[in-house]
């Protein structure tokens, strides 16, 4: 990470009014702003922190762009799991280095890069996906994250329904369906007792009917919250909140199975 700039990889340009820009680098190419062009050539080859302008005398600052930058800013086929939502479902629902994780579905991919790096190199995620079109643009968003799809990584165009029949086991499962009760039975006969449900929903009514429905599946130890960010602007003549934020992206509910 602390090698210069080279070809293939994304680059985070940050202007004088802060505002982020991200795209990948190539020999040759030419980036277009609002303020002029900038030649990929003259980022190449130069450390991270680098200032530079643009044709039209706009100053850019670059550096490699942090897994929240690349997430907000990534093609979406459906919507992503915000920064502030995937630090505190990798947490809550426990996952841990080496564990089996199963993900359904898999959307634009963020909550799947979160998880891969959560798990690491000796941990196993199998993420299932029923539409074929947000697969593909997962498939997209990953490699371009990582250079290629993780080895510890298994992309299933299916319902997780199916889960059920592949005798496979698992230590945590992350739902992010329209419906996750709907498919709670299957999960329930693959998850090993003690594992951590967690589920990301955005409305309160779909909510209620998950929390009633857990523990019929022998599902314990239930929590629902959400997570709010806020941003303060910081002056030398002021402290305050922004005045713009977030006010909501989705619920979270986790739960423990039993035996």
């Amino acid at each position: 990470m602390s090698a210069p700039f080279e070809p293939g990889e994304h680059v985070l340009l940050i202007d004088q009014r802060d505002r982020t820009y991200l795209f990948r680098l190539q020999a040759g190419g030419t980036y277009h702003t609002h303020s002029g062009t900038l030649a990929h050539d003259v980022l190449i080859g130069q450390p991270e922190g680098t200032r530079t302008e643009t044709s039209g005398g706009m100053v850019l600052t670059a550096f490699r762009p942090r897994f929240a930058d690349f997430a907000l800013k990534m093609k979406r086929g459906a919507q992503v799991v915000y920064p502030k939502d995937l630090g505190p479902i990798v947490t809550y629902a426990d996952v841990f280095p080496g564990a089996r994780v199963l993900e359904a579905g898999t959307g634009s991919g963020a909550l799947t890069i979160a998880l891969c790096r959560a798990v690491g190199r000796d941990g196993r995620i199998v993420s299932y996906e029923l539409r074929e079109e947000h697969h593909v643009q997962a498939v997209q968003n990953l490699e371009a994250f990582f250079g290629k799809i993780p080895e510890a990584l298994e992309l299933r165009v299916s319902g997780v329904e199916d889960v059920g029949r592949t005798g496979e086991r698992y230590d945590r499962c992350i739902l992010d369906l329209a419906a996750p009760w709907e498919p709670l039975e299957a999960i329930a006969s693959v998850l090993e007792p003690g594992g951590v449900l967690c589920s990301y929903l955005p409305t309160t009514i779909q909510v209620q009917q998950l929390v009633l429905a857990l523990p019929a599946q022998g599902f314990l130890h239930l929590e629902t919250f959400e997570v709010l960010r806020r941003g303060w602007h910081v002056t030398e003549r002021s402290v305050r909140p922004d005045h713009r934020m977030v006010g909501h992206t989705g619920f979270l509910t986790v739960a423990r199975r039993t035996v």
